[in-house]
Protein backbone atom coordinates (compact mmCIF):
# COMPACT_ATOMS: atom_id res chain seq x y z
CA UNK A 1 0.00 0.00 0.00
CA UNK A 2 1.47 3.86 -0.92
CA UNK A 3 1.82 5.97 1.49
CA UNK A 4 1.17 9.57 1.64
CA UNK A 5 3.56 11.20 3.84
CA UNK A 6 2.39 13.34 6.37
CA UNK A 7 4.16 16.33 5.22
CA UNK A 8 1.90 16.13 2.12
CA UNK A 9 -1.23 16.41 4.76
CA UNK A 10 0.71 19.51 6.02
CA UNK A 11 0.84 21.10 2.60
CA UNK A 12 -2.49 20.59 2.10
CA UNK A 13 -3.72 21.88 4.91
CA UNK A 14 -1.88 24.98 4.33
CA UNK A 15 -1.82 25.80 0.79
CA UNK A 16 -5.22 24.05 -0.57
CA UNK A 17 -7.46 27.02 -2.04
CA UNK A 18 -10.25 25.26 -2.30
CA UNK A 19 -10.12 23.87 1.51
CA UNK A 20 -9.57 27.93 2.20
CA UNK A 21 -12.27 28.65 0.46
CA UNK A 22 -14.75 26.28 1.80
CA UNK A 23 -13.42 26.89 5.73
CA UNK A 24 -14.44 30.98 5.06
CA UNK A 25 -18.22 30.24 3.54
CA UNK A 26 -18.94 28.01 6.33
CA UNK A 27 -17.60 30.68 8.93
CA UNK A 28 -19.51 33.55 6.72
CA UNK A 29 -22.58 31.03 6.47
CA UNK A 30 -22.79 30.91 10.22
CA UNK A 31 -22.35 34.62 11.05
CA UNK A 32 -25.19 35.47 8.51
CA UNK A 33 -27.23 32.59 9.79
CA UNK A 34 -26.91 33.93 13.51
CA UNK A 35 -27.72 37.56 12.40
CA UNK A 36 -30.23 36.37 10.59
CA UNK A 37 -32.25 33.48 12.53
CA UNK A 38 -34.84 36.67 14.53
CA UNK A 39 -36.45 36.67 11.25
CA UNK A 40 -36.98 32.64 11.05
CA UNK A 41 -33.96 33.24 8.18
CA UNK A 42 -30.92 31.78 6.74
CA UNK A 43 -28.54 33.02 5.29
CA UNK A 44 -29.03 30.86 1.66
CA UNK A 45 -32.62 31.39 2.09
CA UNK A 46 -31.84 35.48 2.28
CA UNK A 47 -29.67 35.12 -0.85
CA UNK A 48 -33.21 32.99 -2.49
CA UNK A 49 -35.09 35.55 -1.47
CA UNK A 50 -33.03 38.57 -2.54
CA UNK A 51 -32.35 36.95 -6.10
CA UNK A 52 -36.52 36.85 -6.45
CA UNK A 53 -36.49 40.44 -5.47
CA UNK A 54 -37.18 41.63 -9.26
CA UNK A 55 -40.09 43.75 -10.80
CA UNK A 56 -41.52 40.21 -12.67
CA UNK A 57 -41.46 36.77 -11.90
CA UNK A 58 -38.51 34.79 -12.34
CA UNK A 59 -37.79 31.76 -14.01
CA UNK A 60 -36.55 28.93 -12.49
CA UNK A 61 -33.24 28.37 -14.90
CA UNK A 62 -31.79 31.65 -13.98
CA UNK A 63 -32.21 31.81 -10.55
CA UNK A 64 -30.44 28.40 -9.95
CA UNK A 65 -27.40 29.47 -11.99
CA UNK A 66 -27.52 32.61 -10.11
CA UNK A 67 -26.73 30.84 -6.72
CA UNK A 68 -24.85 28.29 -8.47
CA UNK A 69 -27.48 25.43 -7.54
CA UNK A 70 -29.59 22.88 -9.96
CA UNK A 71 -33.03 22.95 -10.35
CA UNK A 72 -33.83 20.41 -7.77
CA UNK A 73 -31.81 21.72 -5.17
CA UNK A 74 -33.57 24.90 -5.60
CA UNK A 75 -37.35 23.10 -5.54
CA UNK A 76 -36.09 21.60 -2.22
CA UNK A 77 -34.73 25.49 -1.14
CA UNK A 78 -38.14 26.83 -2.16
CA UNK A 79 -40.65 24.82 -0.06
CA UNK A 80 -39.84 25.89 3.34
CA UNK A 81 -40.21 29.48 2.02
CA UNK A 82 -43.19 28.49 0.60
CA UNK A 83 -44.88 26.88 3.06
CA UNK A 84 -43.96 29.91 5.12
CA UNK A 85 -45.87 32.31 2.35
CA UNK A 86 -43.04 34.08 1.67
CA UNK A 87 -42.72 32.87 -1.57
CA UNK A 88 -44.61 31.62 -4.59
CA UNK A 89 -44.33 29.31 -7.10
CA UNK A 90 -46.45 30.00 -10.23
CA UNK A 91 -47.01 28.36 -13.50
CA UNK A 92 -45.37 30.17 -16.84
CA UNK A 93 -48.03 31.61 -19.10
CA UNK A 94 -45.56 30.62 -21.93
CA UNK A 95 -44.86 27.49 -21.26
CA UNK A 96 -46.84 25.31 -18.92
CA UNK A 97 -44.61 23.18 -18.32
CA UNK A 98 -42.20 25.66 -16.85
CA UNK A 99 -42.40 27.60 -13.30
CA UNK A 100 -41.90 30.92 -12.43
CA UNK A 101 -40.89 32.04 -8.97
CA UNK A 102 -42.06 35.29 -6.70
CA UNK A 103 -41.84 37.33 -3.46
CA UNK A 104 -45.04 37.37 -1.55
CA UNK A 105 -46.49 40.69 0.18
CA UNK A 106 -44.92 39.32 3.49
CA UNK A 107 -42.10 36.85 1.67
CA UNK A 108 -41.33 40.96 0.61
CA UNK A 109 -42.14 42.26 4.44
CA UNK A 110 -39.60 39.20 5.70
CA UNK A 111 -37.04 40.31 3.01
CA UNK A 112 -37.35 44.07 3.79
CA UNK A 113 -36.38 43.55 7.50
CA UNK A 114 -33.56 41.17 6.48
CA UNK A 115 -32.05 44.17 4.64
CA UNK A 116 -30.70 45.79 7.22
CA UNK A 117 -29.11 43.17 9.37
CA UNK A 118 -27.73 41.48 6.47
CA UNK A 119 -25.86 44.93 5.44
CA UNK A 120 -24.77 45.21 9.30
CA UNK A 121 -23.46 42.29 9.46
CA UNK A 122 -21.84 42.58 5.74
CA UNK A 123 -20.28 45.64 6.78
CA UNK A 124 -19.13 43.98 9.85
CA UNK A 125 -17.03 41.31 7.90
CA UNK A 126 -15.38 43.38 5.50
CA UNK A 127 -14.05 45.48 8.19
CA UNK A 128 -12.39 42.05 9.37
CA UNK A 129 -10.45 41.96 6.27
CA UNK A 130 -6.87 42.64 6.36
CA UNK A 131 -6.40 45.10 3.70
CA UNK A 132 -9.92 46.36 4.08
CA UNK A 133 -10.29 45.75 0.00
CA UNK A 134 -13.54 43.40 -0.32
CA UNK A 135 -13.24 44.54 -4.41
CA UNK A 136 -10.39 42.53 -4.52
CA UNK A 137 -11.68 39.50 -2.69
CA UNK A 138 -14.94 39.54 -5.01
CA UNK A 139 -12.96 40.07 -7.77
CA UNK A 140 -10.58 36.97 -6.90
CA UNK A 141 -13.78 34.72 -6.10
CA UNK A 142 -15.37 36.19 -9.09
CA UNK A 143 -12.03 34.56 -11.54
CA UNK A 144 -12.50 31.01 -10.14
CA UNK A 145 -15.82 30.97 -11.30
Amino acid sequence: MLEIPFETTLLVRDTCLCLHVQRAARALARRFDQALRPLGLTNSQFSLMMSLNRPQPAPMGPVANLLAIDQTTLTAALKPLQRRGWVEILPNPRDRRARLLSLTPSGKTVLAAAVPIWERTHAEVEERLPDGDADRLRRDLLALT
